[in-house]
């Protein structure tokens, strides 16, 4: 774990659903944010327990990456924030899918009994500000007090620097996501936490939707 500025720490861990086959390396990362008056836990796993003696939140970048999220739920009782999971709607539209074939939606977080759901725009009451990513829920997230941007699967490095992801359906762009994304640069951004890859910075991100 590494402690990136005051109160933002990052850290790697193996994903344990990683297969060869997977787009994606076989560590991912997380992160922590101190708001003050508690710790917001991002897209977390293997999280460290010198962590754990505050008061906590999961805030997911997308559903999918609920992680460790399940046994931090049992264990502390901490609020969940994060995007819808997919419908079985969505997932004929992403997938090109039968509805049989999607059934009742994504098995994503089926056991989180009160989450308190949120998509670009909306304001979490967390001095967070969501920005549209490569899917309705996908974001991107502005966290004001860190100076600091955190992403899900819609900005990422495998070893080529922060980019766009390329695994964008054929119905959205590279255009489209950089446009939803260039209002975070007339933000003060410091850092920026992608959930697959290491941390960047302001300059990386310019570059990032510069490209397009």
């Amino acid at each position: 774990m590494r402690e990136l500025r005051p109160g933002v720490r990052h850290w790697t861990a193996p994903h344990p659903q990683w297969t060869p086959d997977q787009p994606w390396p076989h560590d991912v990362s997380s992160c922590a944010i101190d708001d003050g008056s508690r710790l917001l836990l991002f897209d977390p796993l293997a999280v460290p327990e010198e962590l754990l003696d505050r008061e906590l939140a999961v805030i997911l970048t997308a559903p999918w990456h609920e992680r460790d999220t399940r046994s931090l739920v049992e264990r502390f009782g901490v609020p969940v924030f994060t995007p819808p999971r997919d419908s079985a709607e969505d997932l004929i539209r992403k997938y090109a899918i039968t509805a049989e074939q999607a059934g009742d939606g994504s098995p994503d977080l089926t056991w989180l009994q009160d989450g308190r759901y949120y998509e670009a725009g909306d304001d979490l009451g967390l001095g967070i500000e969501v920005f549209p990513g490569r899917e309705h829920n996908d974001v991107v997230l502005w966290v004001q007090s860190a100076g600091a941007v955190v992403a899900g699967d819609t900005l990422v490095d495998f070893g080529r620097g922060l980019q766009i992801a390329d695994w964008l359906r054929e119905a959205v762009t590279d255009a489209q996501v950089a446009d939803g994304l260039r209002p975070l640069l007339e933000l003060p951004v410091e850092v920026v936490l992608p959930a697959h890859g290491p941390p960047a910075d302001r300059a990386a991100l310019v570059r990032a939707l510069s490209a397009v």
